[in-house]
């Protein structure tokens, strides 16, 4: 029984086979009538008509004794793979084409059959081939059948199950299979004609670009893949593309059928995309595991761990024994054939992806998998970036005719000598002119230099020694430390008030903040510690850190949920003695990229027992604990903030003293609260003197720029630009004083409804104004040249950084409504 869909019950007991016949190819005789663990019913959409099977293989493959068992191997994201057992209890492999509509070209199983035939008896174990149906009328799709092999099939690169010395051999005899498919001479086994010969990279990269093309959705995020598919072309190792051998094009571990007892290679599977080409770029593709993250769905990575503790070898190890085996001296530009491999497997993912959208995956979790088509790409882009530098995105550089001169320190000062509503004491107005004068004459004429040394230092992140000059001479000024609160000895003793016009000095130049050491994170770590703090932790980490001497990051997003409801946090933090055991994953944690990076703040779950405000907790994690690890960066619009960085990080099973948490158990929501008052009026402050330089560089432009002959500033939409950028600006700043004295008077708490205001009008201001700024520049304003493309790129941000617009809007509406006595 049965019927048409090739599913059969699974007999309870059989006949023992027949002894095999001396004539009978690769069959082997069936061991158990239990099927392999791995196989499943078949799935609704693949199925077919197994009586027109029986009739084509009773035909076709020798022996055989009509269909008895059919059952679909869970893996495999292309063709659909199938084990069969025919009534005299041997066991086979089908493999064909998905249905629906396919990409030209993709699903070769013809080619699949085509070399395995050729290579049995070869250096390379395959199974063995028994016949290759191209008639869709039989099944609905051309298929070919091989023996079935009883072994093991590896998907953790990790090998966590098997011994150290297990590991040790299953990836040398990985690497030995490679290097053997490599050494084979495609013509003596009758594949001179299975590709072309030479130009492998070129074809490829326009094979995967169309199929990435193909395969795009409505919601697929090209913005990586766009920069691979233009980089990668330009970039092609001179001298290698003449090299041909034949190439697997998806070797993996989880492609190779091993011993079931011992450590060897019975066969190499899933020859789909076998050709004739370049051996590194199986080599690369091989070696994906090591750039990959552990927990990825897709393409699972070794992550971080200690290779020779687990017997398993490093890159550079692997590397060194197959150029061994193959008679290689070395390897150049070994990242281009990294980012080549990742570009196609992002470029499969996608079409994986796609398939499932339409019903006609071959796995269950296809939907799962293609959705990592877009980070991978990502990783592949991130890659380009820390080792091409010439090709990477550049970072911002303000172009010398465009920096700001004294014109808009003149500007500054007449804007400080107009009457105030907010006091200011005479002490504080002469440290902002201090702060004006060192901003023009020290730090901006600087600033190009700064880029440039950090361009290339890549791709280590390391910081400029430009910065720590001018840190050394601000600290010589006194100019240090000044957002601390008014009580604080270590600071300038300024109010929230007096604080906010210098921050908005800062926010003409985007590297000063660090320079006065008065930058985010480190500010509202500092007020932490300083407001919260032990004793001992002050000591070992607020006096470094209010010395300059080392940064800190600030852990609370996470890729998981919605962090703008710090209720959401999944971090775990257990009690475990006399130690808290961290789990968890975060990322855009701003400052953990800097090599002068040394603690951690991390927010996180102590009681998800308790009042939902009484949840999460604050502890203090060194960066260098076992555990704690930098998946990689996180970009903004492409930029990545070098060296201070926006990373993801992942904390496993982190181990940190009880005596590092902040304030006690369940405390956490309540010092977040505290810790963003203030830098919420930094942020909003220095977006002010961000428009500023925006209005500056726009009035400058419109003054020199001709265009049918007459100035850009002749054209009365230019001076409606103008005129409502004062506008903006000044409404802002009023509010953002407003805010800043309402939490001198009232508290944080009190000011909450000034706060959240200025964090929704402040950024979106900023926006406006860079955008026309951007306009007036022309191709210029989006392009490195000025420091606009960068400048919207940081304000964007912070519509979301501390709180998403909608966060702050719903915050106000609920004041609004209890000062009416009512409740939203």
């Amino acid at each position: 029984s049965g019927g048409q869909n090739g599913v059969f019950p699974h007999p309870r007991s059989a006949p023992p086979p027949p002894p095999p016949s001396p004539t009978t190819i690769g069959v082997l005789p069936l061991l158990s009538m239990a099927p392999p663990p791995n196989v499943t019913d078949v799935r609704e959409n693949h199925r077919f008509d197994t009586a027109r099977l029986d009739a084509y293989l009773r035909t076709h493959v020798q022996g055989y004794g009509g269909t008895k068992l059919v059952k679909q191997f869970e893996g495999g994201q292309s063709n659909p793979t199938f084990y069969l057992v025919d009534s005299r209890g041997r066991e086979y492999v089908l493999r064909k084409k998905p249905p629906g509509k396919l990409l030209k070209s993709a699903h070769s199983v013809d080619r699949e059959y085509r070399v395995m035939k050729a290579l049995k008896g070869s250096a390379v174990p395959v199974p063995a081939c028994l016949c290759l149906c191209e008639d869709d009328s039989v099944i609905g799709a051309t298929f070919y059948v091989m023996e079935y092999l009883n072994g093991r099939v590896l998907k953790d690169v990790l090998l966590e199950q098997l011994p150290r010395t297990s590991r040790t051999a299953i990836y040398d005899q990985m690497n030995a299979m490679l290097a053997a498919l490599h050494s084979v001479d495609p013509a003596s086994v009758g594949l001179s004609h299975f590709g072309k010969s030479g130009g492998y990279f070129s074809r490829q990269i326009r094979r995967w670009t169309s199929q990435y093309k193909s395969s795009i959705t409505e919601d697929t995020d090209t913005a990586h893949m766009e920069l691979l598919m233009e980089w990668l072309p330009a970039n092609i190792p001179r001298g290698e593309e003449d090299v041909t051998t034949l190439v697997h094009g998806d070797y993996r571990l989880d492609n190779l059928l091993l011993h079931p007892t011992e450590d060897r290679v019975l066969a190499v599977l899933d020859w789909e995309l076998s050709t004739l080409g370049h051996p590194l770029a199986d080599l690369a593709y091989n070696c994906m595991v090591y750039h990959m993250p552990a927990e990825w769905v897709a393409f699972t990575g070794l992550g971080e761990i200690d290779y020779k503790e687990r017997g398993i070898p490093t890159e550079e190890e692997y590397i060194r024994a197959y150029c061994k085996r193959t008679g290689r001296r070395e390897i150049k530009d070994w990242y281009f054939y990294l980012v080549f491999s990742i570009f196609r497997a992002a470029a499969i993912l996608q079409g994986v992806f796609k398939r499932s959208k339409q019903g006609n995956a071959s796995s269950a979790k296809a939907a799962v998998v293609g959705a990592m088509a877009s980070h991978l790409a990502g990783v592949g882009w991130e890659m380009v970036r820390k080792n091409a530098p010439s090709q990477s995105l550049p970072l911002y550089r303000p172009h010398a005719a465009l920096s700001v001169n004294a014109s808009l320190f003149e500007a500054w000062k007449k804007r400080a000598d107009l009457p105030s509503p907010f006091p200011v004491s005479a002490r504080a107005q002469a440290m902002r002119e201090e702060v004006m004068r060192f901003l023009v004459d020290r730090v901006m004429p600087r600033e190009e230099e700064h880029a440039a040394e950090i361009e290339a230092g890549r791709p280590q992140w390391v910081n400029s020694k430009v910065m720590e000059e001018l840190k050394a001479q601000a600290k010589a000024a006194h100019l240090w430390n000044m957002f601390l609160p008014k009580e604080a000895a270590e600071g300038a003793q300024l109010t929230n008030v007096e604080y906010a016009t210098i921050a908005e000095m800062l926010g003409t130049c985007l590297m000063s903040s660090e320079v006065f050491n008065c930058a985010a994170p480190d500010t509202g770590n500092m007020e932490v510690l300083h407001r919260f703090g032990t004793p001992e932790q002050k000591k070992r980490w607020l006096e470094p850190l209010l010395e300059g001497t080392i940064r800190s990051c600030f852990a609370m997003t996470e890729p998981e949920v919605a962090s703008s409801d710090a209720t959401n946090i999944q971090t775990e933090i257990a009690d475990d003695g006399d130690h808290y055991v961290i789990n968890g994953r975060k990322w855009y944690i701003s400052g953990a990229g800097d090599p002068r990076c040394k603690i951690c703040i991390v927010m996180g779950r102590t009681d998800p027992a308790a009042p939902v405000h009484q949840q999460q907790s604050m502890v203090l994690v060194p960066m260098d604990t076992p555990g704690v690890s930098i998946t990689g960066p996180c970009t903004v619009f492409g930029y990545d903030d070098a060296p201070h960085g926006h990373m993801e990080m992942v904390f496993r099973d982190v181990r940190v003293p009880k005596a590092n948490i902040i304030l006690g158990e369940g405390r956490g929501f309540e010092i977040s609260q505290a810790r963003l008052g203030p830098g919420r009026i930094h942020h909003c402050m220095r977006m002010i003197g961000l428009a500023e330089r925006a209005q500056h560089m726009l009035i400058t432009r419109a003054l020199n720029r001709v265009a049918f002959s007459r100035k850009l500033s002749e054209y009365s939409s230019i001076q409606q630009d103008i005129a409502n950028n004062r506008i903006e600006i000044e409404q802002a700043r009023l509010l953002t004083l407003q805010a800043a004295f309402a939490i001198d008077k009232m508290g944080a708490k009190g000011a909450r409804a000034h706060i959240a205001m200025i964090k929704v009008a402040v950024p979106n201001m900023t926006l406006r104004v860079i955008d026309r700024a951007i306009q007036v520049h022309g191709a210029a304003g989006v392009s490195s040249t000025t420091f606009l493309a960068y400048a919207y790129a940081q304000a964007r941000t912070i519509r979301i950084a501390d709180g998403p617009d909608a966060v702050h809007q719903r915050t106000v509406a609920r004041i609004e409504a209890r000062r009416m006595n009512a409740k939203l």
